[in-house]
């Protein structure tokens, strides 16, 4: 009776061992497998991949924004960078998503997480506080989002942001977020293999009230980087597709 017993023990461990490799290979096939973002508007975008869709920056359809369509998308994990109304919005999202707004270490189902305080306008802090730019691997993509940031990268934030596979940064300028030279200048610094201008003017913009210029601006002064610039608001990123020279990705906004 002890002995069969103890097959069947050890049977138990046997196959929950090989349930926990499969699971754990699973996961780490997951997570290699690539990354979709697709571009809602501003600086909100939506990351599918290793079976979590990533939703950053939800904002309010006003000024810069006043003629995107509210990005209300399902998302298991919203990240936000602050809390204005153009990268905090979150009233009405649909389902029951988790919310992350200050910067530290997280982790969620299995994707660790690293949000990164750096000040959101030239005057320390004091004008709009502090953005969150939001760093994590998804399907084997190192993503970095900098969110409306406005100071230069420091030392310290630049060990935390380490070097992207994809950096997503502003470049329209404002009092709360880079400008073309400044965006220059965070990518010189950050290194990334592809770079996702965010945060500029488009057909969406109420001419009244928003004062962010247009991505062009940014694309002349990278003049000598590989620009490609997509029919759509959505891309497939998976790792063995990223050259190791920085080139940049337009995606497109259909009004």
């Amino acid at each position: 009776m002890k002995r069969r017993q103890f097959i069947g023990y050890a049977g138990a461990g046997l196959s929950t061992a090989i349930a926990s490799t499969f699971a754990s290979n699973l996961q780490a096939y997951a997570q290699s497998g690539g990354v979709s973002v697709q571009w809602l508007g501003h600086t909100c975008f939506l990351f599918t991949g290793g079976g979590t869709k990533i939703l950053v920056n939800p904002f309010r359809t006003v000024g810069c924004t006043a003629k995107y369509r509210p990005p209300k998308v399902s998302a298991d994990l919203v990240l936000i960078s602050s809390q204005l109304l153009d990268e905090g919005a979150v009233d009405g999202l649909p389902g029951n998503p988790k919310l992350v707004f200050t910067p530290g270490a997280y982790e969620f189902k299995g994707i660790k997480l690293q949000g990164v305080a750096i000040d959101h306008d030239r005057k320390g802090g004091k004008q709009f506080g502090i953005n969150t730019a939001w760093k994590w691997t998804q399907g084997g993509i190192n993503i970095l989002h900098l969110g409306g940031a406005a100071a230069p990268i420091t030392i310290e934030q630049k060990i935390l942001m380490g070097r992207p596979d994809v950096l997503l940064v502003p470049v329209g300028g404002s009092e709360k977020a880079y400008n073309a030279e400044e965006a220059k200048q965070a990518i010189a610094v950050l290194n990334p293999k592809l770079v996702i201008p965010t945060h500029y003017r488009t057909q969406a913009a109420d001419p009244q009230t928003c004062n962010i210029t247009p991505v062009e601006e940014f694309l002349t002064l990278m003049q000598g980087t590989s620009v490609r610039r997509s029919n759509s608001d959505t891309i497939s990123i998976k790792s063995g597709d990223l050259a190791d020279n920085t080139a940049i990705q337009v995606l497109s906004y259909k009004f």
